[in-house]
């Protein structure tokens, strides 16, 4: 039988296949197994699809699961700061029935609780192995982590301090006053080692627990900040023995007057003050409310923490590895020079105007003295600062540096913090500015109190932009010049090689290899900054010794909105105190937070 049948043959009956008949063969055996693989095809691309649906469906439940403890932790916090913001204001008020150790057995759950579950947390992590795979390179900077321990270290004492003022009253008052300092020492050493050691921490186990334990962590600060500041700002609107007629009141007393009146503050305790076991309790009151805006500062940065902490939970971190930046002054010197002696001359202004401020006399002259003095000193410090920042925001413009691409939890968050803690600096410059506008600005403390305001709204805007855009930017990369080396051994014109060999080359190095082997060795160790590095570390310095003593003068009890009348008199005192007291703290909280963000800037120009 023949295969080709358009040339029909006798070969395969001979046993010696044709040419035509073994092509035709090969043809056949070619489309047998094209046909098979089509076949086959479709039950492969099956098989190939159960995996790709397997893994889609696993990944719409870790969608649905992390959904649910997103809002499962939001609605944790979001009910703890509500009901510790009602139980906080409350006892800020002398006609509420709520007291301040109410407050304080709110609290102390919180801090039973937070302080558990964070042990449990190390505990876990600790025992349970490989618990932490991946860790975010940018979170728990070393020294935001030495700010926390510091303002922790600080909070300790304050803590020590109430204990022993509290003690001396146990006899005559509530036992809860003694037991909130204890729990809150107890939680401050917990929670400081636990942000230490897990900052970094991108949670692969036990998500929804940890995400429900961070939020309690971080509504629990919130809660011991907002107290704080409540008890804060009722003892710098509280004088005591207040004098029966107003009229011989000035400045920050009558302001302080009124406010007691108009809200009903607690007025001082005599049978307390005469109770006391020991004679020290109101030294050491004194002494623990100086402490207080290290406490403050120490809840928002912890706060902060586990906020990154919470958004870093499931979170697959980059592999690539982060750059390690260290801190030094070397090539610079006029900013850091120029900043120290800003601080120190604010603060001896700062000192002299609390001092007059305090006096129980009625001198009015020297205490218009005295706030025009605190004026024109902010006025220098914003002036200055608003100078350097612009000189600054100029070098970005010829910065090339390449702006991070990559998403950052952490520096998210930072700008969030920066942006919205100045809003309530710029409340009220801008209820200051409206007001000495609407009395037409008469008189020099007026003027001046106009000008202060104008130019802190300038230099907000300013210091704002220049922090996020160096936030933003990538670090400098050191560059270092090329080491020659000179070869001994390369034949000159003038010698040959018997010349050498007798030489003593190996003992005596030749001036062309020494000079370069040093050039490189204090090239590679001693590197010259570029001036738009040097200029922009320059302006970070200053700046960050700006933040410092705009921080330092409100946070320790300077107040010329109530010492200068004319926004009191212009908006009706208790307008004016509930704007000042509600945007006073996200002030005095945007100038330590910029400091920690200026910082930053600082290490990577």
């Amino acid at each position: 039988m023949c295969l080709n049948t358009g040339h029909p043959c006798n070969c395969l009956t001979d046993g010696n296949p044709c040419e035509p008949c073994r092509m035709t063969a090969k043809d056949r055996e070619t489309e047998e197994v094209h046909l098979s693989n089509n076949i086959n095809t479709p039950s492969r691309a099956e098989n190939t699809s159960e995996p790709d649906l397997d893994i889609s469906s696993s990944g719409v439940v870790r969608e649905r699961e992390r959904n649910w403890g997103w809002m499962l932790s939001g609605i944790i916090c979001v009910n703890i700061l509500i009901l510790g913001c009602a139980l906080a204001s409350g006892s800020a008020h002398n006609d509420v029935n709520i007291k301040i150790y109410h407050v304080q057995i709110y609290l102390i759950i919180l801090l039973l609780l937070t302080s558990i579950w964070m042990i449990y947390y190390i505990t876990y992590t600790t025992r349970k192995e490989n618990a932490v795979v991946y860790q975010d390179a940018h979170a728990g900077p070393v020294w935001l982590k030495g700010g926390l321990v510091l303002f922790g270290l600080l909070s300790i004492i304050m803590d020590i301090f109430k204990i022993a003022s509290y003690v001396g009253y146990l006899h005559c008052d509530s036992a809860v006053k003694v037991a909130f300092p204890v729990v809150q020492l107890v939680f401050l050493l917990v929670q400081t080692y636990f942000f230490c050691i897990h900052a970094k921490d991108c949670v692969q186990l036990q998500k929804n627990i940890t995400r429900c334990g961070l939020m309690l962590t971080l509504s629990t600060n919130l809660v011991v900040w907002m107290t704080a500041v409540t008890e804060e700002s009722v003892h710098q609107t509280t004088v005591p023995d207040y004098p029966s007629n107003d009229t011989k009141l000035s400045g920050r007393n009558l302001d302080q007057s009124r406010l007691n009146k108009s809200i009903k503050l607690p007025q001082p305790n005599t049978f307390l003050s005469s109770c006391c076991s020991h004679t020290s309790c109101s030294i050491f009151k004194e002494a623990y409310y100086y402490l207080y805006p290290f406490n403050i500062e120490y809840s928002l940065f912890a706060s902060a923490m586990a906020y990154v902490m919470w958004k870093n939970v499931s979170r697959v971190a980059d592999e690539h590895p982060h750059h390690k930046i260290k801190f030094h002054l070397k090539d610079v010197f006029l900013g850091p020079v120029m900043g120290v002696l800003l601080v120190v001359a604010g603060l001896a202004t700062f000192i002299a105007y609390e001092m007059e401020m305090k006096k129980k006399d009625d001198d009015d002259y020297k205490k218009d003295k005295a706030v025009m003095m605190h004026f024109v000193m902010n006025i220098v410090i914003v002036t200055t600062m608003s100078v350097s920042t612009v000189i600054g925001c100029a070098v970005y413009k010829v910065d090339h540096r390449e702006h991070v691409s990559e998403k950052n939890p952490t520096r998210s968050l930072d700008v969030g913090l920066l942006v919205g803690a100045s809003l309530g600096q710029f409340i009220i410059s801008y209820f200051t500015i409206v007001a000495m506008i609407g009395t037409g600005a008469k008189g020099h403390l007026n003027r001046l109190n106009l000008a202060w305001a104008i130019l802190m709204v300038i230099q907000l805007g300013l210091q704002n932009f220049f922090i996020i855009e160096g936030l933003h930017r990538e670090p400098f990369h050191e560059v270092h010049p090329i080491t020659v080396v000179a070869n001994p051994y390369v034949l000159q014109p003038d010698k040959d090689l018997s010349s050498l060999e007798g030489s003593n080359m190996d003992t005596k190095p030749s001036p062309v290899l020494t000079e370069h082997t040093l050039h490189g060795h204090s090239a590679e160790h001693r590197p010259r900054l570029s001036w738009k590095r040097r200029v922009l570390k320059e302006v970070c310095a200053f700046l960050l010794m700006g933040n410092i003593i705009l921080w330092i003068m409100p946070a320790f009890g300077a107040r010329p909105q109530f010492d200068h009348d004319t926004e009191t008199n212009f908006y009706n005192f208790n307008m004016w105190a509930a704007v000042v007291n509600v945007g006073l703290p996200f002030g005095i909280f945007y100038r330590m937070h910029s400091v920690a963000s200026l910082f930053e800037v600082y290490l990577t120009s």
